[in-house]
C-alpha cells in the first residue's frame, strides 16, 4: 500500500499565507514592526530616493520594500493598490549629515531608521533636505515623471503611459491642450511608433520620454493629491486591466503627492 505525502501542519500551512513585515526585513520597533510592507509603500520610498539621491539604491529600503510587496501580493496578503498605515500617517524620510568628511544618507520610515549607508561623492547629495519632513522642498508634476523614468524607465510605453503624462503635463501647466513639442507631445509619438514596432527592445521606453520632463515642462508645480488622482484616473481609463503600472507615472505621481502631504 502506497503512502501520499505527509501533509503540512495547519499551522505551517497559514504562516506561508502571512504578510512580510517591517520587522522581517529592518531593526524596527513598536507598532511598525507588525505592520505589512505594501506595493505603494515601495513606491513612496523609491520615489523618496529618486528625488533626494537621484536614483533607487541597489538592494536598499527601497528594493528591499518591493521584493517584499511583490512577494505579499503573490501570497495575496496585501491588495496592489494597498497603503499601509505607516506611510499613510508617518510617511518616510532621506537625510543626509557629513560626518568626518563623509556624507551619511539615513532613511527612515515612521521615524525609524531602515537603512544607512555613506555615499560614495564627497559633494553633498542632490537633494539634502529631508523627504517626508517639513520644509520647502516639495517633489513637483516635473520631478515626479523623472522619478517615473528611472524607477519604470525600461518600460515601453504605451496609451495609458500616454494618457497619465498629458494628465499630468495639463495640470503642471493649466492649460487644457498639450504643449507643442512637449513631454506629453513626446510621449504620443513614441506610442505611435510602438505600435508599428514588433520588438520590445527596439520600442522607445519610458526613461526615454522622461528622463528630462522637469525642462519639457513650460510650467511646473507641486503635487497635490487631487494631481495624483487626475493622473491615476487618465493611466486607469487606458488600461485593460484597469489598474496603474508599479513604479510608473501614476505611482510615483501619488508617492509624490503623499510625501508632500507630510511636509
Amino acid at each position: 500500500m502506497s503512502q501520499g505525502q505527509p501533509r503540512r501542519p495547519q499551522a505551517d500551512q497559514e504562516q506561508e499565507q502571512e504578510p512580510i513585515k517591517y520587522g522581517d526585513v529592518f531593526k524596527v520597533s513598536g507598532g511598525i514592526a507588525n505592520q505589512p510592507i505594501t506595493r505603494q509603500d515601495a513606491a513612496t520610498m523609491q520615489t523618496a530616493e529618486n528625488t533626494v539621491l537621484g536614483t533607487v539604491q541597489k538592494g536598499g529600503p527601497a528594493a528591499v520594500m518591493q521584493s517584499a510587496a511583490d512577494v505579499n501580493i503573490k501570497r495575496g496578503a496585501v491588495g496592489r493598490d494597498d497603503t499601509g498605515s505607516v506611510i499613510g500617517d508617518q510617511g518616510v524620510a532621506i537625510s543626509d549629515a557629513e560626518i568626518c568628511g563623509q556624507h551619511v544618507i539615513t532613511e527612515s520610515v515612521g521615524g525609524q531608521v531602515v537603512g544607512q549607508f555613506v555615499h560614495p561623492d564627497a559633494s553633498p547629495v542632490p537633494r539634502p533636505v529631508p523627504v517626508g519632513t517639513e520644509g520647502d522642498d516639495q517633489v513637483t508634476i516635473g520631478e515626479a515623471l523623472e522619478a517615473a523614468a528611472m524607477s519604470a524607465g525600461e518600460k515601453p510605453i504605451e496609451q495609458s503611459d500616454a494618457a497619465a503624462i498629458q494628465a499630468a503635463e495639463i495640470r503642471a501647466t493649466g492649460r487644457m491642450e498639450i504643449t507643442p513639442g512637449g513631454v506629453a507631445a513626446k510621449a504620443q509619438a513614441a506610442v505611435s511608433q510602438n505600435a508599428r514596432t514588433m520588438r520590445d527592445e527596439d520600442k522607445t521606453k519610458l526613461g526615454d520620454v522622461l528622463a528630462d520632463a522637469s525642462t519639457m515642462l513650460p510650467k511646473d508645480k507641486v503635487v497635490t493629491r487631487q494631481d495624483a488622482e487626475g493622473v491615476i484616473g487618465a493611466e486607469i481609463r487606458n488600461k485593460l486591466e484597469l489598474s496603474t503600472y508599479p513604479g510608473g507615472v501614476a505611482a510615483t505621481m501619488a508617492a509624490a503627492a503623499r510625501l508632500n502631504q507630510k511636509k
